[in-house]
Formats: C-alpha cells, sequence, structure tokens
C-alpha cells in the first residue's frame, strides 16, 4: 500500500490519529537494522511487539551486517525488493537519496510532522536535500576530548576546548612516565587515527573537499594543524598509538586527555569488567568518571567556532516501501517509542530529537535516566554532572563531517578511507619533512586520489 496522507502527517496530533485510522489496515513491515549484537536486536524485537499492539501493523527485524548494507541495498533495490525502513549510516543518505532508493517526501513529512526544530540542527545539516532531508535523524555521538578535571582545577587550567587550551595543559601536565599531556592517535592505518586527524582538522576549519570537490588545503591553516598535532603526539608515549593504548593509559591514571568515542563513559565508571578502571585498586570504582570532564566542541586559531566531530544514524523510508505504515513505524520510534530506540545502547546514541514542542528538553532528560554498562547498570544521570550530560548531548547541534555541508561527502569519504593524511602527518611528526613540505604533500596525494 504505496500511499501517503500529507495533510494528516503535518498535523501536530498526527501521531495518534494517524495509528488509530490505519489500524484496520494492517501492514507487514520490513526493518533492517545493523544493530545486530543479539542483547541490542532483543531489544528492537521488543520495540517492533509494543508498535504492532498500538498500530496493528507488524515488524520484521532483520539484522544486516554495517559492511555488507550498501552491496544488499543495491542489489534490492535493483531487485524492487527493498525493505521499508533501513537504519543506517551517515554515508548512505545522498547516494542512496540521489540513485532512489530512498523516499525523501516521506523523511521529510515525518521531520516536518515531529517538527524539525525538536532535533539537533547538527544532525538535520547533514541528510538535507533539495525540499526537505533524506533520512529522519535517530541517534548518533560526538568524539570527546576527554580529560582529567580534577588534575586540571588543580593546576587552574581551563577545559581543553581549544589548540591553545590543549596545548596550555600539556604543557603545565606533562611529566612522564607518571603523566603523558596526551595520548595522540599515531598508528597510521587505524580508522581511529582518521577519525582523530578529521576532528582537529575540522577543529581549525580545514578540509580537503569544497562545494567543487576536492580542493587544496588551505596552507597557514593546516601548517597550525599540523604542529598542532605533533605537538600533543610529542606529549605522547612512543610508538603506533591507537584507541587501545589511549584508554588503558587513561584508565591506569597516566594520561591527562586522549580523545575517544562515548563508548567510554560506562567503562570510565567501572561498569564493564573486560575494560576496568586502574586508577586505584577497586576496578569497580566510579572515581575515575567523577574526576573526568569531557569536551565535544573545540576549536583552532583560525576557526573560533570550533566544530564537533559527529557521527549520526538515520531512518531510511525506501521507495519500496509500505508508506504509510513505514512513515507510522518511524514516528512511533521517534516519539513515543523513543526512549526504547535510545536504550539499545544510551551510551553511544545521544537523541538527537531534544524533546517536543510542549517539553522541549522531554527526551534528552530522559536519555540521562537510562542505564548504561555491561557488567553492572547505571543511568548516566547518576554517574556524570548535569554540566557534563548537557556538553554530551549538546555536540550533536553543530557536529559536522568533510563534505556533508558541499555536498561531497563520498569525495571526503575516499580520501579519508585512503589513509594517505594518517601516513602523512605520521611521517611530518617523525621529523621527515618540514610543515610546508607536508602541506604540499598533502595536496599532491589528495588530488591524486580517485
Amino acid at each position: 500500500m504505496k500511499t501517503r496522507t500529507k495533510a494528516m502527517m503535518r498535523s501536530v496530533a498526527f501521531s495518534a490519529l494517524f495509528l488509530s485510522a490505519m489500524g484496520a489496515q494492517a501492514e507487514e513491515l520490513r526493518f533492517w537494522t545493523t544493530e545486530e549484537q543479539p542483547e541490542r536486536l532483543a531489544r528492537q524485537e521488543e520495540m517492533a511487539a509494543a508498535f504492532a499492539a498500538a498500530s496493528g501493523h507488524t515488524v520484521q527485524v532483520i539484522p544486516v551486517s554495517e559492511n555488507d548494507l550498501g552491496t544488499r541495498a543495491t542489489a534490492a533495490f535493483a531487485a524492487g525488493d527493498l525493505p521499508d525502513v533501513i537504519y543506517h549510516t551517515l554515508q548512505y543518505a545522498a547516494p542512496w537519496a540521489e540513485a532512489g532508493i530512498l523516499d525523501t517526501d516521506a523523511a521529510t513529512d515525518v521531520v516536518e510532522a515531529l517538527g524539525g526544530d525538536t532535533f539537533a540542527p547538527g544532525a538535520l545539516k547533514m541528510v538535507a536535500v533539495d525540499g526537505g532531508y533524506a533520512s529522519v535523524p535517530v541517534d548518533g555521538w560526538t568524539q570527546m576530548i576527554v580529560y582529567r578535571a580534577d588534575k586540571f582545577a588543580e593546576a587552574g587550567l581551563e577545559p581543553p576546548n581549544s589548540y591553545a587550551n590543549v596545548l596550555a595543559a600539556v604543557e603545565a601536565l606533562h611529566n612522564p612516565p607518571e603523566m603523558y599531556g596526551f595520548v595522540a592517535a599515531t598508528k597510521i592505518d587505524e580508522n581511529f587515527m582518521s577519525q582523530v586527524l578529521e576532528h582537529v582538522f575540522l577543529a581549525n576549519g580545514v578540509s580537503p573537499v569544497g562545494p567543487e570537490g576536492v580542493q587544496d588545503l588551505d596552507e597557514a591553516a593546516t601548517i597550525e594543524v599540523l604542529e598542532f598535532y605533533k605537538a600533543i603526539a610529542e606529549a605522547s608515549p612512543p610508538g603506533d598509538l591507537y584507541w587501545d593504548q589511549s584508554r588503558s593509559l587513561y584508565f591506569s591514571g597516566n594520561a591527562a586527555m586522549i580523545i575517544w568515542s562515548p563508548f567510554i563513559l560506562d567503562e570510565l565508571a567501572g561498569l564493564r569488567d573486560s575494560a576496568p578502571p586502574t586508577i586505584n585498586d577497586d576496578p569497580t570504582s566510579p572515581a575515575l568518571a567523577a574526576a573526568t570532564g569531557i569536551v565535544t566542541t573545540f576549536s583552532g586559531p583560525s576557526n573560533p567556532d570550533g566544530a564537533a566531530w559527529g557521527d549520526v544514524r538515520y531512518f531510511g523510508i525506501t521507495s519500496d516501501a509500505s508508506t504509510d505504515a513505514a512513515m507510522e513505524f518511524v514516528t512511533y520510534s521517534m516519539n513515543e517509542g523513543y526512549g526504547a530506540t535510545l536504550a539499545i545502547a544510551p551510551e553511544g546514541k545521544f537523541p538527537v530529537r531534544r524533546g517536543t514542542a510542549d517539553n522541549p528538553t522531554e527526551f534528552a532528560d530522559l536519555w540521562a535516566t537510562l542505564d548504561v554498562g555491561v557488567d553492572r547498570k547505571a543511568p548516566l544521570g547518576e554517574l556524570y554532572e548535569q554540566a557534563m550530560i548537557d556538553e554530551i548531548v549538546g555536540g550533536l547541534d553543530v557536529a559536522q563531517r568533510w563534505g556533508v555541508a558541499d555536498g561531497q561527502l563520498s569525495a571526503a569519504s575516499a580520501i579519508i578511507n585512503s589513509q594517505v593524511i594518517n601516513r602523512l602527518v605520521r611521517e611530518y611528526i617523525d621529523g621527515e619533512r618540514d610543515a610546508a613540505a607536508t602541506v604540499t604533500a598533502l595536496n599532491e596525494a589528495i588530488a591524486a586520489i580517485q
């Protein structure tokens, strides 16, 4: 049943009315999800059952490996056999919309009916298309500078929300091996280094792509990036460093700052036995969480407004969908069922929809009460101060990625995946060439990527 009652969808009270009106015309929906871990699948099955009870529509929850999602969607589109809704990463939004895989009108209607101003602006901007949105933002996370707030306070330091403040903290706190000022990513074949570097480049307003595609890096601003990264690398232990050493050294109390994802939040509080804090003799202690601060948005000298590196996930309503029923399912998942959607993994699912018109912070407040952890459970709101919760959620307001604003995400992804930036930055850190020569080498290598 590929129909859409658009006027009804635009009603502020459409959700309850639509569920009631459509209940007699039950559909069987197929929902592809990349959240394929058994515990997360079980929670999605529970949400699907609750939606079925409310609407009469059944939902088949189908796990799909994130690595296979692109090829499976392309094949299903060619066969005219797409599912109704796909939970997908940012990288697919624009190309799937251009290819006709996504029904952008349906997604736009859902966003507008829920209220575009109830969503994090950054999450919507990432999937903006002519006349609306490619997909509906569901959840996301922002990369964070994780730092020893207690040590910063003792030394009278400002939070590390700028290049200058980070370097001032390195100067004050770097005392190896007892305390490294930073643990920078230096292992060039790890995606972790790619993510960290993109964040650092974004912070200073530097991108290898623009509206016309691949572009030369701004020399002066890129030299600032390189000099900053070399300084934090020199305040790090020697060797090829990635997420593992970053976490281990921070957990042992031997690092003042690291860059990490929010999936560290439950571990910091001693809730995961496989990754315990060792700052004291109690691996279940929340002491390190209490001593920690986070920054999601930080700036370089050429970009005082700064940037946050964000990873956002979306619900895509497909061109083969039973459109009305698919819109109902997405709406339910972002409204009545949004708590269940976020509860699948709260530590990595920040609410991109903060609340409703009547209660603008409803879902952000709810998210802070959801339990995180593996071997032990506790809500984030009990583990971290409200100011820190606000910082975590607020990063999505300004979240960025290379190429998104310019419609050049594919070109940016090719550059990132080539890892040439990782390699050339590491060579600069190791003293193989100076900063200006490295900018030239970067521009030549980026221009050669097809």
